[in-house]
């Protein structure tokens, strides 16, 4: 017997709006972290029209760990992906140059994979315990 499917949509629709309200931090443009060093105020503008501010200590740590061509490469804020009802997130990850801050920070090889890197719920600490500000959550259904 079919069932109505009008109030699941319904449904749908409002977390998709609240999932829009919750991503609203989200940068309108990310920065490189060469450009992020260069400035004396480092941040980024979000979507909401607030800003997004980095520390200086972070982004020092960040270069430290990366050659000039990879701070070149990384984009920050870098983009957590978490999605409902799973235990894993992913970092999103354009040339891979995140895995290697992650294998520093988690102290462990990270792999790259076609949507970006995989790290578990239990490794979140870690990473923002390192990075606070350096990274940002993007939530999906």
């Amino acid at each position: 017997m079919p069932t109505d499917q009008g109030p699941d949509d319904v449904i749908a629709r409002y977390l998709g709006g609240e999932i829009g309200a919750m991503n609203a931090q989200l940068p309108k443009a990310r920065k490189t972290l060469t450009e992020l060093l260069h400035e004396e105020h480092p941040r980024v503008v979000c979507l909401d029209g607030s800003e997004h501010s980095f520390k200086i200590d972070e982004l020092k740590f960040l270069a430290s760990i990366l050659d000039d061509r990879e701070r070149n490469e990384l984009l920050l804020p870098m983009i957590i992906e978490v999605h409902s009802g799973r235990s894993e997130l992913v970092v999103r990850s354009r040339r891979g140059v995140e895995a290697k801050v992650l294998a520093r920070v988690l102290d462990m090889p990270v792999s790259v994979e076609k949507t970006g890197i995989r790290i578990y719920r239990s490794q979140l600490g870690s990473v923002r315990r390192a990075l606070k500000t350096a990274t940002q959550y993007v939530f999906t259904l």
